[in-house]
Parts: structure tokens; sequence; C-alpha cells
């Protein structure tokens, strides 16, 4: 089993930045895809962005690409998400996610979720 736990939603105002971070345990996550869904009222969970662990490819959405940025310390099992430029349609529950081999975009790829963390963008 892999833990995941969020920090660092909030509320902010259209144009500001917020970082979140994850913190992954309970396995080695060595060859594990870390990665981010979020979730809006009334709407399915899409994907943000992930990361693999070896050589840290990186893969967006497009809704996001150019504003959102995506690392990893694999020294410290973490996974960040820095978002830049927010707009109010980024408004949602947000989840850390972890998956072993490459990167996927699916919800049903991804076996280990949090519990999520509310980023609300204010106008």
């Amino acid at each position: 089993q892999v833990q995941l736990v969020e920090s660092g939603g909030g509320l902010v105002q259209a144009g500001g930045s917020l970082g979140l971070s994850c913190a992954a345990s309970g396995r080695a996550l060595s060859s594990y895809v870390l990665g981010w869904f979020r979730q809006s009222p009334g709407n399915e969970r899409e994907f943000v962005a992930a990361v693999s662990w070896s050589d840290r490819t990186t893969y967006y959405a497009d809704s996001v690409k150019g504003r959102f940025t995506i690392s990893r310390d694999n020294a410290k099992n973490t996974v960040y998400l820095q978002m830049n430029s927010l707009k109010p349609e980024d408004t949602a529950v947000y989840y850390c996610v972890a998956r072993y081999g490459a990167i996927a975009t699916m919800t049903f790829e991804y076996p280990f979720w949090g519990q999520g963390t509310q980023v609300t963008v204010s106008s």
C-alpha cells in the first residue's frame, strides 16, 4: 500500500499562486509515478499532471500547461504542484495519486489516492 497526504490548499485570488505538497509513504516508491487529479462540483475527476520516478518526465493537462509545474523529491518521497496564474475554473479538490509504471491520465489507472485538499480561486 501507498499512503498519500496532501497539504497546501487554500483560498487565493485569480492570478495568484499556490503550492501543493504530497507526502508518500508505505513502500519503496522506486518506479512509481506520482501525480495530481482534481474534481470540481458537478464534474468528474480530471487529470492535472504527473511525474515519473526515474527521469522525472512530466506530463500536463492542456488546461494547466504553462501555468502549473509538477516536481518531486525522491529523497523525501514528496511530490509538489506549483500553481501560477490561477483562474476561478481551477477551483477544485486536488488529489495526489500514485501508480507503478508509466505515466497515465485516467482515474482508474491510479490505485492510490490521497484524501484531497481544497483549492479555491476567487474572481
